[in-house]
């Protein structure tokens, strides 16, 4: 299966597992619309909507890249119809733009505490909500949202309250959406990793270098991701993919190239429910459980 002539619209693809999405589909000849706000380089977030832009070219896709602040409507609006004008329509809707702080309640101000809402939860309702009358007139529609499973544990919540609320928001949009619009043959899913990920955000906020070097790389997700995007949309809806778990069931059994400089056990990632570690061989650590 392929994503050749498939157009997707993914939410903060400028670097990371995002940008490992888009460069994954583009090396089928896929057309990828990057909708972030960095347009200049920062010193810790390396990467911007341009130079994402180009790696998918050079992987052998067709990329748009287009300045978007997900929390105003205006802008994706416009990044939206600026898709189907330039490739004719929306297949795949990618909800990956996401914000973290992770501090407890009296720690977290509120401005913070609105970010992670807005891009989080808003944001995904509100790039879903644009796409959607277009994913409704393509041939095998996906929403795939970054969003965790919606594991009720108390132990998710207790030390980083609001930004599990805002991440399981985007998790909630998944279980209404894939029942509200399975009539119309639009998958929405959700894709969440059994470890930690190798991103800017792990290296700044979750332990830097050793956590990185405890973690896989996004290309895990972007292979998980194009598994799932492949599958027929009306047999593939209100899923909650872990990515290994799905890269199991499509035959693959050596995961040691997504970590090749890992010398131990894994770090886990948060939100994955003990019940899924029983279904794989892998050694992971829990520390952010």
């Amino acid at each position: 299966m392929s994503l050749k002539g498939k157009t997707l619209f993914i939410s903060g693809g400028s670097r990371g597992i995002g940008l490992a999405i888009a460069i994954r589909a583009a090396r089928d000849g896929a057309n990828v619309t990057i909708a972030a706000k960095t347009a200049e380089p920062h010193p810790k977030l390396p990467g911007t909507i341009y130079t994402a832009a180009e790696e998918i070219e050079v992987a052998g896709g067709k990329a748009l890249p287009v300045l978007c602040d997900i929390r105003e409507e205006g802008q994706v609006a416009e990044a939206v119809q600026k898709t189907v004008e330039r490739f004719g329509g929306i297949d795949i809707c990618i909800n990956n733009a996401s914000a973290i702080q992770l501090t407890g309640t009296l720690q977290t101000d509120m401005k913070r505490y609105d970010l992670m809402h807005q891009i989080n939860t808003r944001g995904t309702f509100l790039v879903s909500k644009m796409c959607i009358p277009h994913l409704k007139l393509a041939a095998n529609p996906h929403i795939l949202n970054l969003a965790p499973p919606l594991d009720m544990s108390a132990k998710w919540f207790k030390n980083h309250v609001a930004y599990t609320m805002a991440k399981f928001g985007m998790s909630m949009c998944t279980l209404g959406m894939s029942a509200e619009f399975a009539g119309d043959g639009i998958a929405v899913n959700s894709l969440w990793p059994i470890t930690a990920i190798d991103t800017a955000a792990v290296r700044n906020l979750l332990g830097g270098e050793t956590v990185a070097s405890m973690s896989r790389s996004p290309e895990i997700m972007a292979d998980a991701a194009h598994a799932i995007l492949t599958r027929p949309s009306r047999e593939t809806t209100g899923n909650f993919f872990i990515d290994e778990l799905v890269l199991r069931e499509a035959g693959v059994t050596d995961f040691s190239h997504y970590a090749p400089g890992a010398k131990g056990p894994l770090a886990g990632d948060f939100f994955v429910p003990d019940e899924v570690f029983a279904k794989t061989d892998t050694k992971v650590a829990r520390p952010f459980g």
